[in-house]
């Protein structure tokens, strides 16, 4: 029976978890924060969409998320996920190409006037004059997710350990060795699933995984009444509400591509901006913040996915988004690991492509 070590208990990790031990592997996951901590996954907007894309590969592999995603809630027996759809809009011209873009792919999209923008989101106060409807776009709690699916792995027999942190790796004749504070743990595959911690561990081997510095700060209200029907994403920002009836927004205007080298500067004057921007936004009483978090996004340093073989039984996933792409990404490498061949979506984001 192989003995698969994954590295970073976030929505990739505990998927990887979930599949593998399913399959019968051996299944150990080490996260260095307590439970429930994960950076990336614990602090996340949670969209769930193709319509942010760098290339056609990546558009495809996007759409594979939306429908991994479909699939992991029938599997879960779990009800986490909304689809309510998203409303996008920009200025005309970008507007016009991004409908043309996405309309070349296949992906459904339409235009909708200010008209029927008022009508779909009735407590905008200045709809936009067009705005582009993706129906099938959707959102889930990505915690709540991560926690759903290592419940799931450590019954199917995963052992799942928080808080310790891998701090070496070594490749042995019997598969790999995982350095830890408390003592060196052996698997025959190792799977890096750590985020923005991974690129520490493979410079220990001699890899160098660039990787670019990307702050993420969400902000959470405290529970309204329904504001919100569909995601928005707009030119001054993304924004959601949840069930519990709390607005989402990320603090960083185009979030998921923006070009950030540092921390805000000033987050409190950040977060002033962003709670009277949506004040000013919505109509009803106003918005009080409940909370704020701040996690560094793990984005490889072209902006694309790093998935699969670094060496001999050892893997690496780390991406942004990983909301959108874990599920699949998960479903895919895991029956790579488990020997069952390639996964052809997976081949454009090799990793061997950023140190080749």
């Amino acid at each position: 029976m192989e003995r698969v070590l994954i590295i970073g208990a976030g929505l990739t990790g505990a998927g990887l978890a979930w599949h593998l031990a399913r399959a019968g592997a051996r299944v150990t996951v080490l996260e260095a924060g307590p439970y429930g901590a994960s950076q990336a996954s614990g602090h996340s907007f949670g969209w769930i969409n193709g319509s942010f894309y760098l290339n056609p590969a990546h558009h495809r592999l996007r759409v594979a998320g939306m429908a991994a995603h479909h699939r992991l809630a029938l599997d879960l027996g779990a009800d986490l996920w909304d689809w309510p759809g998203c409303l996008w809009w920009e200025d005309a011209a970008g507007l016009d190409a991004m409908a043309a873009a996405l309309g070349d792919l296949g992906y459904e999209a339409r235009q909708v006037s200010r008209a029927e923008v008022a009508v779909l989101e009735p407590a905008l106060v200045d709809p936009p004059a067009h705005a582009l409807l993706f129906p099938q776009e959707g959102a889930v709690d990505a915690a709540a997710l991560t926690r759903a699916l290592l419940a799931g792995a450590a019954a199917a027999g995963a052992e799942v350990l928080f808080g310790i942190a891998a701090i070496g790796l070594d490749a042995s004749a019997k598969g790999w060795a995982v350095q830890t504070a408390d003592g060196v743990l052996a698997a025959d595959q190792v799977i890096l699933a750590a985020g923005t911690g991974a690129a520490a561990l493979l410079a220990g081997l001699g890899y160098r995984l660039p990787m670019l510095q990307r702050p993420g700060m969400i902000l959470t209200t405290h529970p309204v009444a329904r504001r919100l029907t569909h995601i928005l994403a707009m030119p001054e920002g993304d924004l959601r509400q949840d069930r519990a009836g709390r607005l989402i927004a990320p603090l960083a205007a185009h979030h998921q591509s923006d070009t950030a080298e540092e921390a805000p500067p000033d987050p409190k004057a950040l977060i002033a901006e962003a709670l009277a921007r949506l004040n000013a936004m919505l109509r009803g009483p106003a918005l009080q913040v409940e909370q704020t978090a701040l996690a560094f996004r793990p984005v490889p340093g072209d902006g694309l996915p790093a998935v699969g073989p670094v060496a001999a039984g050892l893997w690496l996933a780390v991406m942004h988004s990983g909301v959108t792409l874990g599920p699949y990404v998960a479903e895919g490498l895991a029956a790579e690991v488990l020997g069952q061949g390639a996964d052809p979506l997976l081949a454009p984001f090799r990793p061997e492509r950023l140190w080749a």
